[in-house]
């Protein structure tokens, strides 16, 4: 029995775990793949938007902007990687000048600081390298980027050191309002609570008519991008964005938290909620847009690429509200939900307070999460051959230690794939892709957990070719 169940591991349902965590409750989160953020909250740009694309009066655009002025504070508690960098918005003519100055007005009501617009002159001695085709850009100082991944992962570790249970490979086929209860079926048996939070995505409406509330459908839309090695990083110091279209903020260029540079994403609306496969005809026609803004990056320098669906719905704005089953709550979103995850935690927290959930803090609150990455300068001596955990390198390319590993296995979230290494660690990440590390990172994982080599997994089924479209799209004049 527990007081409250949350349905999914992405970052909005993390967010909330780590919020109700400061209560005496039992909460337990049920996630249906291996690891935490394996959906959406994972394969997405990672930028803390500043709020200024939000229609003014929507849920989203109040809590984008609340949510944008916690990731300083949540930075310094749970060290999952943040910086502020500002963003423009870039147009290349006058008629696009109008929708700059429509967003500088929605922002301004938004209540979104440090906004301005700026002409062609001012967009590049900001920023050098965009095209000198840019007349004028909307420039926000509030915007910033983050690893999206690493923010979920720190927030449930942080949640599960203060008593909350996580259930991984536990999918949810089935919810039954009980008399004052409600039962919770999985493919690994049943729970009951008092309250349920649906946080689970894509699958959101899917889940929510297991309980009778079909006031929503879920559009799945995915998005592609490429990464770059860090070598391309010097080409942009903000986000980068072009003037919005109809299915999304459109093209980015920008730098990743740890530093390579990546562009997209496209929108595509899709039929199957998880088909996070990427095309050559979208990966070239995100290249050929990117280049309007920054023509100079090096296709050579790609690493990969990825694609991430995220659950658009047909109410067109986020959803948080307890439903006609009381103590059953949906809570969804699209872009910007990551920016927005933290304010949607609060305002689920207030929904639950009206809802007569008996809410005690507790007296021993634990808010701080040490990193996993151990940030390292030029005068690190790590070796592969060294005996040392602290200076045994597993990851040459990221510098990756065997004690940054061990690290990582031994956290609250019992992992045991390459992959959820990889976000916890970034072995793997860099220019050989894991050539190097991964048999020494499957070879660690196995000796750490006490297994077989064997039953440690490799990655998803949908693994990148990047390497060998890259060689097409030169063909195709794409240098």
């Amino acid at each position: 029995m527990y007081d409250v169940i949350i349905v999914g591991a992405g970052v909005i349902g993390a967010n909330i775990a780590r919020e109700l965590s400061k209560y005496n409750l039992d909460i337990c989160i049920l996630e249906k793949e291996e690891d935490v953020s394996c959906g959406s909250s994972k394969a997405n740009s990672g930028i803390v938007h500043g709020g200024y694309s939000d229609e003014p009066g929507t849920l989203k655009a109040e809590l984008c902007v609340k949510g944008n002025r916690m990731f300083e504070q949540l930075e310094k508690e749970l060290n999952f990687g943040y910086r502020e960098t500002g963003s423009l918005v870039i147009a290349f003519s006058d008629d696009e000048k109008e929708h700059l100055e429509n967003l500088y007005r929605d922002g301004t009501v938004n209540g979104v600081g440090g906004l301005e617009i700026i002409d062609g002159t001012e967009v590049r001695k900001m920023e050098p390298y965009l095209s000198k085709e840019v007349k004028w850009a909307l420039y926000c100082k509030d915007s910033g980027i983050c690893s999206p991944y690493e923010f979920t992962i720190a927030l449930v570790e942080n949640a599960l050191e203060n008593g909350v249970e996580l259930k991984l490979n536990h999918e949810v086929t089935a919810i039954e309002k009980l008399e004052s209860t409600f039962k919770v079926t999985t493919n690994k048996g049943a729970f009951e609570s008092k309250y349920i939070i649906n946080a689970s995505g894509v699958h959101s409406d899917r889940i929510s008519r297991m309980i009778g509330v079909d006031d929503f459908n879920i559009i799945p839309r995915k998005g592609e991008y490429v990464i770059f090695n860090k070598d391309q990083s010097y080409l942009v110091k903000r986000v980068i964005f072009q003037v919005p279209t109809e299915k999304g903020k459109g093209i980015l260029v920008t730098t990743t938290y740890h530093g390579n540079l990546m562009i997209g994403p496209d929108a595509q609306q899709v039929t199957h909620r998880e088909d996070v496969s990427t095309d050559e005809d979208s990966l070239k026609a995100i290249v050929e847009t990117a280049r309007k803004s920054v023509s100079s990056f090096d296709m050579k320098k790609a690493l990969t690429s990825f694609a991430g669906v995220r659950p658009t719905n047909t109410r067109k704005d986020f959803i948080v509200e307890e439903t006609k089953v009381k103590g059953f709550l949906n809570v969804t979103g699209d872009s910007p939900g990551l920016t927005s995850s933290p304010a949607i935690a609060k305002k689920v927290l207030d929904i639950l307070k009206n809802s007569e959930l008996n809410l005690e803090e507790k007296k021993d609150f634990k808010s701080y999460r040490k990193p996993i990455i151990i940030k390292k300068n030029e005068n690190f001596d790590g070796d592969v051959n060294s005996k040392e955990p602290d200076k045994h390198m597993i990851c040459r390319c990221e510098k990756v230690t065997e004690e940054e590993i061990v690290d990582a296995l031994e956290r609250g979230i019992k992992i045991k794939s390459i992959d959820a290494i990889k976000r916890r660690t970034r072995a793997g990440m860099g220019m050989c892709q894991g050539a190097f590390c991964g048999p020494r990172v499957r070879a660690l994982i196995a000796k750490t957990l006490n297994i077989k080599e064997e039953e440690v997994s490799q990655r998803g089924v949908k693994s990148s070719d990047l390497h060998n479209r890259v060689k097409r799209v030169d063909i195709m004049g794409m240098k």
